[in-house]
């Protein structure tokens, strides 16, 4: 009997993540901040605007407080003259993968944390925070992060 537990529990560790969760929540997208959320769901509406100003490049606001578990709708402006994205992270990942955007300043983004808009455009993405924390939102275009375009959320 005992023999067959501990078979038991060794196969379910093996499993892929994906396998073990619960109906209806895959962990397959989940990251150090959260997961993408269901837009037909409710959640809060926070505004973002990106723009050019005084030499500078920012995001308004650029703090955000958010509560474990949250759904937040970003609803996305780009109010400047030139593209700018935003990407939503860990402070790491961010600064990797503006390293790579460096490398790659067209690199495209086709990821649920992240939204590129041309001037005047809007946008939204859609995130549940899952996880207490402190992350980084960033546009990763080449020399804007370095302007003054990033800001944190703090998940409490």
């Amino acid at each position: 009997m005992k023999m067959k537990i501990w078979l038991a529990a060794l196969l379910a560790l093996s499993l892929p993540g994906p396998v073990l969760a619960d109906a209806g929540h895959s962990h397959g997208d989940e990251r150090a901040y959260g997961v993408p959320g269901d837009p037909g769901k409710p959640g809060r509406i926070v505004q973002v605007t990106m723009r050019e100003t005084e030499g500078k490049m920012e995001f308004v606001p650029s703090r955000l407080e958010i509560r474990r578990g949250e759904q937040v709708k970003f609803v996305l402006r780009n109010n400047g003259e030139m593209d700018h994205e935003i990407v939503i992270g860990t402070l790491e990942e961010n600064l990797k993968h503006a390293v790579e955007m460096a490398k790659n300043p067209d690199m495209e983004h086709d990821d649920p944390n992240a939204k590129r808009l041309a001037p005047k455009k809007t946008g939204e993405i859609v995130w549940r925070f899952t996880k207490v924390g402190e992350f980084d939102f960033s546009c990763l275009i080449p020399g804007h992060r370095e302007s003054g375009m990033f800001g944190t959320i703090i998940v409490k």
